[in-house]
C-alpha cells in the first residue's frame, strides 16, 4: 500500500542481470536528465522515469495502456481542453493573468469518456480523474520560471533497450540526437516537437514515433555509436525497425520533407486518393427519399376496407376494430399534422407511446393481411421513417419494427415475382430507403442482420422486369453505398487510419457480392438511364476509397468485365431504341470516369 491506497493492478516486469552498483551508477547519471523543471504532469512524469528503468533493466517497457494514456488522453475533446489548464499549473503565468478553468460539471462525464479509450478503463479513469482534480485546484504545485513542454507523442530514450523496443513498436520512426551543449539542436528541436504533434500517432490516424536521444544522458552515447552518430543535431528515419535515411544538421525544410517521405513509405495513401475524379468527388452522398404524400384518407379507407375482408387469425393480440380504431385516431393525425400544407417550420415527432402503438397494430396487419393487400401499411412506415424519433427506434432493433415485419415477406415475393406482390415490394423498397434519411438509423442498417436482410431485397430486385421497382432498388443501393462511402472520405480529409479492419472483413466481403450485383444489372439494363445513372454512382461509392480495393474488388472488376460493361453503354445498342447509347451528358461522364479511372489498374 502507500497513501493512495491499495494498488488496482501489480504487472511483473521480468528479470534482471544488471547488479545493483551498475544500476545505482545508471540512476545517478539520469539525475541530470529527470530534473524538477522538466517535470510535467502528462507528458515527463514517473511513469516516463519507470519506462527507462525497466528499458535498463529487462529491455522492455512499461504496459502500454499506462505509458500510452497521456496521448490517448490529449487525443480526446476533454484532454485538448484540459491541456492547458495542466500546461499553466507548470508554467509561470504573467502577472495577474488568471489561470485557465473548466467548468467542473463537464469533469465527471468527459473524464468517464477519455478512460474509455483504454484497455484498462477502470484505472486509465483513476489516473484521469486525479489528473482532472489536479488540475482544477487555484494552488497547484510550486511552477519553474522556466517551461519546456515536451510534445506529448515524444518519447526520452536514454538506453539501447528502451530504443530497440520503440522500434518495435513503431512502424515508422524519426530518432533526434541531441546535445544539451549543442546550439543547433536548441534551434531545430521546437520543429522537431511540433511535427511530433502533427505527424505522431493519434488515435485511429496513422503515424510516425518520435525519439529524442541527449547522447550526454544515461546510455544515450551508446544508442548513438551504434548508428555512427558522432554529430549533433542528426536524424536517422526508420521503417520497420531498418534505417532509411539520415539528416545532419538543423535543416527545417529537409527534416519535414523527410518526415513525410517516411510517412508516405509507411502508410501509402488510397490509389484512388490521388486520382483527379471530379464527377464521382461531386457525388451528393445524401441519401435518395420518396417522400410522395398520399391522400390519407384514401388511403386509411382502403386499408379499412382489406382490413373488413381479411381473415383476423385467432392469435392476433389486436381486434380489426383496434387497429381501425389505431388508424383513425392515431395514425392518421400524426401523418396530417406532419406532412400539412404547407410544411410546418417545426413538424411533430412521433412519440413512445404513438410509436409502440401503430407497431403493435402493425404486427397485426402483417398477420392478418395478404402481401397484395399489405402494400398501403407499408406506405404509413415509408413517411414515418422521414421523422428522426422513428429512426432512432428503428436502430435499437425492435422487434415489431418495419424491417423485421416486412422484409421477410418480400424476401419471399421476390422468389415468384408476381402482378400482386409487385406494388408490395416496390413500397418495401421504398420505405428502405427513407430509413437512411438519418445518421443513426443508416448506420444500422449496414452492419449485421439488418444489412443482410437488405441485401437479399435490393440484390434481386435490381433485376426485377418492372422498371419502376429496378428505379427503386438502384436508389435503396445507393444508399447503401453512400453510407459506406461517407466515414471513408471523413478519414480520408482527416488524415485518419481506415483500413479493412477499421470497418471489419464482414463489410469486404459484403461489397464483393454488392459489386457482382451491381455490375450484371448495369450489364442488364438497356432501358431506363436514370436506373443506369443511380446504378452507376452507386458502383462509384463502393469501389472508390474501398479499404479492399487490391486485395478483392479490383481483381473482380476484372474477371467481371466491368469496365468494358461501362464503356457497352455509351455505344449504340438495340435497347437503346436506336440510340448511340446513354444520351445524358451527365449520365456519360459518370460512366467514362468509373469506367476509365477506377476500373483500370492505373
Amino acid at each position: 500500500m502507500s497513501h493512495h491506497g491499495s494498488p488496482m493492478e501489480v504487472v511483473a516486469m521480468g528479470e534482471t542481470a544488471i547488479d545493483e552498483d551498475t544500476f545505482e551508477e545508471y540512476l545517478n547519471e539520469m539525475r541530470d536528465h529527470y530534473t524538477a523543471d522538466k517535470y510535467h504532469l502528462l507528458e515527463f512524469n514517473c511513469n516516463s522515469f519507470t519506462n527507462d528503468c525497466v528499458g535498463f533493466l529487462t529491455g522492455g517497457s512499461i504496459p502500454s495502456h499506462i505509458k500510452d494514456l497521456p496521448t490517448d488522453f490529449l487525443s480526446t475533446p476533454f484532454g485538448q481542453s484540459l491541456r492547458p489548464t495542466i500546461d499553466a499549473m507548470y508554467r509561470r503565468p504573467a502577472p495577474g493573468a488568471p489561470a485557465p478553468t473548466l467548468p467542473p460539471p463537464q469533469l465527471a462525464q468527459a473524464t468517464q469518456a477519455a478512460a474509455s479509450a483504454s484497455s484498462n478503463p477502470q484505472l486509465a479513469a483513476s489516473i484521469l480523474q486525479a489528473v482532472a482534480a489536479q488540475a482544477m485546484q487555484t494552488n497547484g504545485p510550486a511552477a519553474p520560471s522556466q517551461y519546456n513542454p515536451l510534445a506529448a507523442p515524444l518519447h526520452i530514450i536514454t538506453n539501447p533497450a528502451s530504443f530497440q523496443n520503440f522500434l518495435k513498436t513503431h512502424r515508422a520512426a524519426i530518432a533526434f540526437f541531441t546535445s544539451q551543449t549543442c546550439p543547433p539542436c536548441r534551434v531545430i528541436e521546437p520543429t522537431f516537437e511540433r511535427l511530433a504533434d502533427e505527424k505522431g500517432l493519434k488515435v485511429d490516424r496513422d503515424g510516425a514515433g518520435f525519439a529524442k536521444i541527449d547522447l550526454g544522458i544515461g546510455m544515450g552515447n551508446q544508442v548513438a555509436g551504434e548508428y555512427g552518430v558522432r554529430a549533433t543535431p542528426t536524424f536517422i528515419f526508420f521503417l520497420d525497425g531498418k534505417k532509411v535515411e539520415e539528416v545532419k544538421g538543423a535543416n527545417a525544410g529537409e527534416l519535414r520533407t523527410q518526415v513525410d517521405l517516411l510517412l508516405f513509405q509507411a502508410y501509402p495513401p488510397h490509389p484512388h486518393a490521388g486520382l483527379s475524379t471530379p464527377t464521382i468527388r461531386d457525388l451528393s452522398l445524401n441519401p435518395i427519399l420518396f417522400k410522395q404524400v398520399p391522400a390519407f384518407d384514401t388511403m386509411v379507407g382502403k386499408l379499412s376496407g382489406f382490413i373488413d375482408t381479411a381473415s383476423w387469425p385467432t392469435s392476433s393480440t389486436q381486434t380489426p376494430a383496434q387497429v381501425k380504431q389505431t388508424l383513425a385516431g392515431v395514425v392518421v393525425p400524426y401523418l396530417k399534422s406532419r406532412f400539412a400544407q404547407p410544411p410546418p417550420a417545426h413538424p411533430p415527432s412521433a412519440t413512445p407511446t404513438l410509436i409502440q402503438v401503430w407497431s403493435l397494430a402493425t404486427s397485426a396487419l402483417a398477420q392478418a393481411l395478404p402481401i397484395e393487400s399489405l402494400f398501403p401499411v407499408v406506405d404509413i412506415w415509408r413517411l414515418y421513417l422521414l421523422d428522426p424519433a422513428i429512426g432512432d427506434w428503428l436502430a435499437t432493433s425492435p422487434p415489431n419494427s418495419p424491417v423485421n415485419l416486412f422484409v421477410p415477406k418480400a424476401i419471399d415475393a421476390l422468389q415468384t415475382p408476381s402482378k400482386a406482390s409487385r406494388n408490395y415490394i416496390l413500397t418495401v423498397l421504398r420505405m428502405l430507403a427513407n430509413a437512411f434519411t438519418h445518421t443513426v438509423s443508416s448506420q444500422w442498417l449496414i452492419r449485421g442482420a439488418a444489412r443482410e436482410s437488405v441485401t437479399q431485397v435490393v440484390v434481386p430486385s435490381l433485376l426485377h422486369d418492372d422498371p419502376t421497382v429496378r428505379t427503386s432498388a438502384a436508389s435503396l443501393a445507393f444508399n447503401l453505398a453512400a453510407t459506406l462511402q461517407k466515414p471513408r472520405v471523413e478519414a480520408l480529409r482527416a488524415g485518419k487510419r481506415w483500413n479493412v479492419e477499421t470497418e471489419g472483413e464482414d463489410v469486404g466481403d459484403w461489397e464483393v457480392e454488392m459489386v457482382s450485383a451491381i455490375t450484371e444489372a448495369i450489364d442488364r439494363e438497356n432501358e431506363n438511364e436514370e436506373v443506369v445513372h443511380r446504378l452507376t454512382a452507386c458502383l462509384a461509392l463502393l469501389i472508390r476509397l474501398s479499404p479492399g480495393w487490391s486485395s478483392n474488388v479490383q481483381p473482380l472488376l476484372e474477371v467481371l468485365q466491368t469496365r468494358e460493361i461501362l464503356k457497352g453503354k455509351l455505344v449504340q445498342g438495340e435497347g437503346w431504341n436506336g440510340a448511340g447509347g446513354v444520351a445524358k451528358k451527365e449520365v456519360r461522364r459518370l460512366i467514362e470516369e468509373v469506367a476509365n479511372k477506377l476500373c483500370t489498374n492505373a
